[in-house]
């Protein structure tokens, strides 16, 4: 079992797999709108509702910020290893390589914009990065449930292990000369993306295939990690739209 913490978590895990909660605890103190419609859904799928103080719900919540909502639920197994990953896609693989991401609230908007650009998993390694803590797990408002985020020893390897089969590898540095509107982001394609402040390490934009820049029209020299994340996937996916 797995708790699952805040409005969009739970709500986006009923809206999913309604089956697996068991239970979600209320605050019994809301009586607002947004928590009407929450109790509304859950008694439409037959999940049971407990009102509880605030204590009891940080208790259950562990620390993260729960909204006055807090579900147990069963954990949904997603794959775990690039193979399991790579396995009976209907399509080519869209991948997200994030190297060394170490804030939560980063990795989680990052697992949001990956679910709503149907990337196929996030890969990161294991040193120098924040792992899927609860915190990350909330700001992804339900996609830590629906994207496998994959923990791999060395991510070079795992880079060159994908090129050998087939996926072309695509950096994001703002210094790279070619913009990536001109970029090859058509096939099966992982796009690499480095750590706040830092960028990419030396030997991962080593091993990708190529690089490309976000062209940068105003003051701010760079974006966050998310929100360029969320370009070039946004990016990739419109090229293979019909």
């Amino acid at each position: 079992m797995k708790t699952l913490a805040g409005f969009h978590a739970v709500r986006g895990r009923l809206k999913q797999k309604a089956d697996s909660v068991r239970e979600i605890y209320v605050d019994a103190s809301r009586a607002d709108s947004r928590m009407r419609e929450l109790r509304a859904q859950a008694e439409s799928l037959g999940v049971r509702l407990i009102a509880v103080d605030a204590r009891r719900l940080d208790g259950l919540a562990g620390g993260a910020r729960h909204q006055g909502v807090v579900a147990v639920a069963e954990a949904i197994r997603l794959p775990q290893f690039v193979e399991e990953v790579l396995e009976g896609l209907a399509e080519p693989p869209l991948l997200l390589l994030l190297d060394g991401v170490q804030d939560p609230h980063n990795l989680g908007a990052c697992l949001r914009v990956a679910d709503g650009a149907g990337a196929h998993a996030v890969i990161a390694p294991r040193d120098r990065s924040c792992g899927l803590t609860a915190a990350a797990a909330k700001v992804a408002s339900g996609a830590a449930e629906t994207v496998p985020y994959v923990v791999v020893t060395n991510l070079a390897r795992t880079m060159r292990e994908l090129k050998e089969r087939g996926v072309w590898l695509v950096g994001a540095a703002d210094d790279a000369p070619e913009p990536l509107w001109r970029a090859r982001l058509d096939g099966a394609l992982g796009l690499v993306l480095g750590a706040e402040g830092e960028g990419l390490r030396r030997l991962t934009r080593e091993t990708c295939d190529g690089l490309v820049s976000i062209p940068m029209l105003g003051a701010v020299e760079s974006l966050n990690v998310s929100v360029a994340s969320g370009i070039c996937l946004y990016e990739a996916r419109r090229r293979r739209s019909p």
